[in-house]
């Protein structure tokens, strides 16, 4: 550990030293002939050799500005920019050392008129309040490139092999399209499939809420926002892409985007259908919907896909998938702008599993294997629509609702078996279950904002409603071995009803008053409601009858849960032009009222809590690149009915539930701090953070085995528990004529102490987790890119009161990225990984190699593609992982796609303005 600490100072100290040694550039800018200051122009240094941005700053009020760089040793121009005023421009041959410009004086443009601004002297940044902009015909991309690899130009932006995008730094959460969500918010549809020449500007903000974003406040958010504005010449008209592939084994994969824009008016659709599990939408360059492919959209740990705030599709193995997307926005009046989204996704999925699972007890643990067999069929679609109308000028309405239907139906055929450390069997089963589960989910968020005359004089009023219907239908045929003591054995043939619903609803006022023009008060009040219920019944087989007909009162139960909290709170806010500061406070007040039927006894618990509320938030911004944030909160989590209800639940033959009436809810304090600095010429930079999660109470399982190893879990509360993580991101980026070399080191560390009884003992689990990573890019001009990566991941767990002292785990990951972009017209793409698990058990494979290679070809003029692609080359692929948690280590492995060969078409169509789009070439080649 000390080890770590003197690694992770001296880093920072290196970190620092990097930082400092700035150059300064300084001067004041007047209108010519006077002696008026001009502020907000923009200020910037560009190469005379290719005019690539270096930096840039703005001028303050009194026309001052002040850029801080490091040494340049070849000619730049220093440029100044002001709508209405011509560019001035002056040549250096070198920045060795200060320099100070004096006053310049800009010279009125008579050939602009109102707003308007002469094309060919718009500069290449702007920066208006808090708005970065840039002018996107400035920066040189292929002719045919996608709006990542605009993004990649730009001075200060950074698109990692991942596809992270940060600015300046700060990670980038939200990507829009003329201020519109493109699909979903997250952006990854635009960025790999909207042409970069259709973009006229690429804007860049601090993300913000729906209420912030009104009311005109300063955003509370650590993220980024990118919004793509289309030229107004391409803003009317069809483009698209149509692919197609069929490959060995059966594979398939096929996808479509058409995008119809006129004006305001945008229409998208998209289609994807495959069985390579690639369940989202992916069009990448290299790999199209290959899994595993570069860029690919975020996918969770059970497989499925999401996009923005929804979620599709699912499960591990080997999965088909069908979708199909609507995006539509226009302004339907001069005050009244709509957009949505909707989206179809049909998906089935098979795997198979083997597991093996050591279960840590005080004495006498024991070790579980099993197989299984799954099939898992989803259907679901989902809606998301955004309405805003403008009332008056400081009057506005905004409404979002999202709707989601989705049909999920799962079989499953397993075993297992547990025997305890000397091999003596305890207990065994075999089951056969289906599960059809039917969810219907709407919910909407309803933001009223007024400003009043007073600037910053703000009344604000925020709604949302969650209603959730969920039926589950479910048919168990099992048999459970018991072998000590003589107990019965369990054997079930039954069917299982549950209908569970959920209803949530808040209200949110709040009043701000301004002080003067950097303090402001708020007084306000948050109330939220939220209603569950579950209500099972099962039903055992009748052999008379051939039917479930036979009530089992022992697993039907009726639970209901309903909590309602008033919070009033006031606070204040300083916002200054480069620090804010945000406090609320307040009491939370809540009524936790359950009731439960079962047996035929009614049990009825309520409870009153009076606990405080309270957030902070704290940012400086030392410079455009260099920033502290942090925030901090309290929070409160009530349990669920079936936590505090002492309802037994009998569904799990090997473990039976039974709530705890004393319960008590969680509480929780969080805080998180990070440091950014960027150097933005360079494109080279760093970060810290660190951030943490500590509990005054905390509900845990209290579990408790028999002599066959069969568990009775109820719950109870615990408290010093925290999960705590540290963080360190560090980048260079050198540009030498036609190479580009960057290189990223990064660091993640959590420490967590968790708390649980076993058998009546406490135990706790000390998790210490490290993944340091290393990844180098290399760039040769638009012809070669080749990215290197290596991590590892080192996971320890120290264990109090178990049988065992300590668990560990190391796993390695290399990974070699190369796509060749030479001769003209063809592409070559290489993905080379290993993967190694140290100490994953015996009987599983601890490492495999995944290679997957595409060779493209361009023709008619770069519209069509042809493609051929091979996955898993090696036919190595596998899914083995190890996983370690304060209760159990386990070992499993699941179906995987093999190696395959595909060939695909892929077809481009651009027509603007009723006439096909010419070849736009910015390379000048």
């Amino acid at each position: 550990m000390i080890k770590t600490l003197n690694f992770l100072f001296f880093l920072l100290l290196g970190c620092s030293l990097f930082a400092q040694n700035n150059l300064t550039i300084k001067g004041r800018i007047l209108k010519d002939g006077t002696q008026v200051s001009i502020e907000s122009a923009t200020v910037y240094l560009t190469s005379v050799k290719d005019s690539t941005v270096i930096d840039y700053t703005i001028t303050d009020k009194n026309g001052f500005f002040k850029l801080n760089v490091k040494k340049i040793d070849y000619p730049v121009f220093l440029k100044v920019s002001s709508l209405g005023y011509k560019t001035f421009k002056q040549e250096m041959k070198e920045v060795a050392g200060d320099k100070d410009f004096g006053t310049l004086h800009l010279l009125e443009n008579e050939n602009i008129l109102g707003e308007v601004v002469i094309k060919s002297d718009a500069p290449p940044i702007r920066i208006k309040k808090d708005t970065l902009e840039f002018n996107a015909t400035s920066f040189k991309v292929r002719p045919d490139a996608n709006v990542e690899t605009l993004l990649k130009q730009l001075p200060g932006v950074d698109v990692s092999a991942d596809g992270k995008i940060t600015v300046n730094g700060k990670e980038v959460n939200q990507v829009l399209v003329n201020g519109k969500p493109f699909f979903d918010k997250d952006g990854k549809i635009a960025l790999q499939n909207l042409p970069s020449d259709i973009i006229k500007k690429v804007q860049i903000t601090d993300t913000k809420t729906k209420k912030e974003e009104l009311s005109k406040q300063t955003a509370s958010s650590n993220n980024s926002s990118i919004n793509l504005t289309i030229d107004e010449d391409k803003n009317k008209g069809f483009f698209g892409k149509f692919m197609g592939g069929f490959g060995s084994s059966d594979r398939y994969e096929s996808s479509a985007l058409i995008n119809y824009f006129k004006n305001k008016r945008k229409l998208s659709v998209l289609a994807s259908s495959n069985n390579i599990n690639s369940v989202g939408f992916s069009m990448d360059e290299v790999f199209d919907n290959m899994g595993g492919g570069r860029g690919s959209f975020y996918t969770y740990t059970d497989g499925s896909f999401g996009m923005g705030n929804m979620r599709f599709g699912g499960g591990t193995g080997i999965i088909r998938s069908d979708m199909l997307g609507v995006n539509y926005s226009d302004e339907w009046s001069k005050n009244f702008d709509a957009n949505g989204s909707y989206f179809f996704n049909d998906s089935n999925g098979k795997n198979t599993n083997r597991t093996k699972q050591a279960n840590l007890l005080p004495t006498n643990g024991f070790v579980t294997e099993s197989k299984s067999d799954t099939k898992e069929d989803r259907m679901g679609h989902n809606m998301n629509l955004n309405f805003e109308y403008k009332i008056d000028s400081t009057t506005t309405l905004n409404f979002s609702p999202k709707f989601i239907k989705t049909n999920r139906k799962y079989s499953k055929n397993s075993s297992q078996v547990s025997n305890d450390l000397n091999d003596q069997l305890l207990n065994e089963s075999t089951s056969s279950t289906f599960d059809e589960n039917d969810k219907t989910n709407f919910n909407n968020e309803i933001n009223f904002n007024k400003a009043f005359k007073r600037k910053g004089r703000i009344l604000s009023l925020v709604l949302e409603n969650e209603n959730e219907k969920e039926n589950i239908n479910s048919l168990n045929k099992s048999k459970t071995t018991f072998y000590q003591d003589g107990i019965s054995n369990d054997i079930r043939d039954q069917k299982i009803d549950n209908k569970n619903l959920k209803d949530s609803y808040s209200t949110e006022l709040e009043f701000i008053e301004p002080i003067n023009d950097s303090l402001k008060v708020k007084i306000g009040a948050l109330y939220n409601w939220k209603k569950t219920s579950d209500d099972r019944n099962a039903f055992d087989y009748d052999v008379a009858t051939q039917s479930y007909t036979n009530e089992n009162d022992t697993l039907s139960s009726y639970q209901t849960s309903n909590v309602k909290t008033i919070t009033p709170k006031a606070g204040f806010g300083i916002g200054k032009k480069k620090l804010t500061f945000d406090v609320n406070l307040g009491t939370s007040i809540t009524q936790f009222d359950n009731h439960s039927l079962y047996l035929n006894k009614i049990v009825d618990l309520n409870k009153e809590y009076a606990l405080p509320f309270a957030s902070a938030q704290l940012s400086y911004k030392f410079g455009k690149s260099m920033s502290i944030w942090s925030n901090y909160n309290y929070r409160v989590e009530f349990p669920t009915a079936s936590q505090v209800l002492p309802v037994v639940d009998l569904t799990n033959p090997l473990n039976t539930l039974i709530g705890n009436p004393n319960l008590n809810p969680d509480r929780m304090h969080s805080g998180f701090i990070s440091f950014r600095n960027f150097d933005m010429a360079t494109k080279s930079g760093y970060s810290v953070y660190c951030g943490m999660q500590f509990f005054d109470n905390q509900f845990v399982e209290s579990s408790f085995y028999d002599e066959n190893r069969k568990q009775t879990t109820t719950y109870t509360n615990v408290d010093g528990t925290y999960y705590s993580y540290f963080g360190v991101y560090w980048n260079k980026t050198i540009k030498k004529e036609a190479n580009l070399f960057k290189l990223r080191f990064s660091l993640n560390n959590n420490i967590s102490l968790d708390k649980g009884f076993t058998n009546g003992v406490l135990y706790d689990a000390k998790t210490f987790k490290i993944t340091p990573g290393v990844n180098f890019s290399y760039e040769y001009g638009e012809l070669l890119v080749i990215n290197p990566s290596y991590s590892f991941t080192y996971n320890e767990t120290n264990y109090t009161n178990y049988l065992i002292n300590s668990a560990s785990n190391v796993l390695h990951k290399i990974n070699i990225q190369t796509t060749n972009y030479w001769p003209k017209n063809w592409v070559f793409g290489n993905d080379f990984g290993y993967t190694y698990n140290s100490n994953i058990t015996d009987g599983f494979k601890k490492d495999f190699y995944l290679w997957n290679t595409s060779l493209a070809y361009s023709f008619f003029n770069k519209k069509m593609s042809a493609k051929v692609k091979v996955y898993d080359v090696l036919n190595q692929n596998q899914s083995a992982t190890r996983t370690i948690t304060p209760t159990t280590i386990r070992d499993e492995e699941n179906l995987v796609l093999k190696r395959y060969v595909m060939f695909s078409l892929t077809y481009k169509i651009e027509k603007f303005a009723g006439k096909e789009k010419p070849a736009r070439n910015r390379m000048g080649f």
